[in-house]
Order: structure tokens, then C-alpha cells, then sequence
């Protein structure tokens, strides 16, 4: 069988949940790290992997992927992983491609956006948030994750059912990057916070920690250096979040 390579960095959530859904399956993979903040994704060597220069990418053969969601399914399809990931039964089946529809203009987005202020306004402009730029994206988004618990996850143990799928796998790796920026989104949100705790039971604790450690360390990115002009993208894409 062809090699499998995973360009990945896990500062990133898709490269999270796409590390995390290997390492838990025993998918034999080659890891290549590209560090976004050093600009590896910009290189052409990374070019010839993926021409969107973006991170995950995966390499399998001849083959390559760009698009993490697709990269789960692939994998859990290739490998023939167990059933619960990406169920054979057409309804939980569709639960799972439900929340990958919908998960993509609202919890990644808001969750980086909540993120991107919190989190590198001081890395990239060298002061905090303010309370107009940033209040606004945590109510946003705390809308976001009554939506989660109120119509995916209901009274089920997890968003497709009574397993883990690769829907709570895309869910948690997203709903952590603001955790790492300093931002308790499980305050006063039991059944989410249960949820977190159900799912990071079913990928063990030892591989969770280690998938999030670097987001979890947020805050060290101020010792961090950055070449000048990558810095100048991130400070337009930050306007963004911010504008």
C-alpha cells in the first residue's frame, strides 16, 4: 500500500482533527510539519503538496487532498475504520454530513474569529482586544454553541448518537482554539461540558493533550518571531475578523 503523508501543524484545528482521527484509528502515516508562523505553507516545495497553500494536506501515492472533512472521510473510508466514525446506517450517516455542512459557516469561522481577536490582536498589534471588538464575537459564538447543544447534541452522549463520529472530532478541535486564547466557553454549560468530556474520553486523554498542546500555550506566541511580511498578512486577515 502507498505511503501516507500528513503535512499538518497542529496549531491548526483542521490539522488537529485530522491528526487526532490517524493517531486514534492506528493509521500508519509519515507527519510532515509545516509551521505556519515560520511560513512553511507559503514554500514551493509545499506548493507541489497543495497549490491552496493550506494546511491539513495529505499526500497518499500520487494522490493528494486539501480539505480536512474530506481528508476524514477518505481516510475513515480507505482504512476502513470502525463503523461509529462515519456510520454505515444512512440516518446517523447523515447526522454526521449534517453537522460538517453546517459546522462550516458557523463554528469554524466564529470560533476563529473569536480566536484571531482574542488571541493574536496582542501577538500581531501588541495590545489586548478591546471589549467592542471582542463582547460582540463571544456572544456570536455562544449563540453558536447553544445551537450545538440545543439542536445537534440534544440528549444524545454524542452529535450523531450514542458514539464518538468525526462530527464531534470537527466540533472539539474547533470549540478549543478559543479555550486556548483564554476563554472558558464551557462556563456555565453543562451539557457541553459533558459532551467535551465524553469525547475526550473516547480519543484518550494522552492523545488529546498532545493534539492541543500547542494551542493550549496560546499565549507563549508573544515570544514567538515571525518574518515581517507574513506578519503583515496576518495583520490584514486579523483587520478582518475585525472590521
Amino acid at each position: 500500500m502507498a505511503e501516507l503523508t500528513l503535512y499538518l501543524d497542529l496549531f491548526s484545528q483542521p490539522c488537529r482533527s485530522v491528526y487526532i482521527f490517524a493517531k486514534a484509528n492506528n493509521i500508519p502515516f509519515i507527519r510532515k510539519d509545516i509551521l505556519l508562523f515560520k511560513g512553511d505553507h507559503l514554500s514551493e516545495d509545499f506548493l507541489k503538496v497543495n497549490s491552496l497553500h493550506k494546511v491539513p494536506a495529505l499526500k497518499h501515492g500520487d494522490f493528494t487532498m486539501a480539505e480536512s472533512t474530506a481528508m476524514l472521510l477518505y481516510m475513515a473510508n480507505e482504512y476502513k475504520t470502525p463503523d461509529h466514525w462515519y456510520p454505515s446506517d444512512i440516518k446517523k450517516r447523515a447526522r454526521v454530513d449534517e453537522y460538517l455542512a453546517w459546522q462550516h459557516t458557523n463554528t469554524r469561522p466564529l470560533g476563529s474569529k473569536l480566536f484571531w481577536i482574542k488571541a493574536m490582536t496582542p501577538y500581531l498589534l501588541g495590545h489586548e482586544a478591546t471589549p467592542d471588538k471582542l463582547d460582540p464575537a463571544v456572544a456570536e459564538y455562544n449563540n453558536t454553541l447553544k445551537n450545538i447543544e440545543e439542536y445537534f447534541l440534544q440528549d444524545k452522549p454524542f452529535l450523531a448518537g450514542d458514539e464518538i463520529s468525526i462530527a464531534d472530532l470537527v466540533a472539539i478541535v474547533e470549540i478549543m482554539q478559543p479555550v486556548g486564547a483564554g476563554i472558558d466557553v464551557f462556563e456555565g454549560k453543562p451539557k457541553l461540558s459533558a459532551w467535551k468530556h465524553r469525547v475526550e474520553e473516547a480519543i484518550g486523554a494522552e492523545l488529546f493533550n498532545e493534539a492541543h498542546e500547542a494551542v493550549l500555550h496560546a499565549k507563549d506566541m508573544k515570544n514567538r518571531p515571525i518574518p515581517p511580511e507574513l506578519k503583515e498578512r496576518l495583520k490584514d486577515r486579523l483587520r478582518h475578523f475585525t472590521s
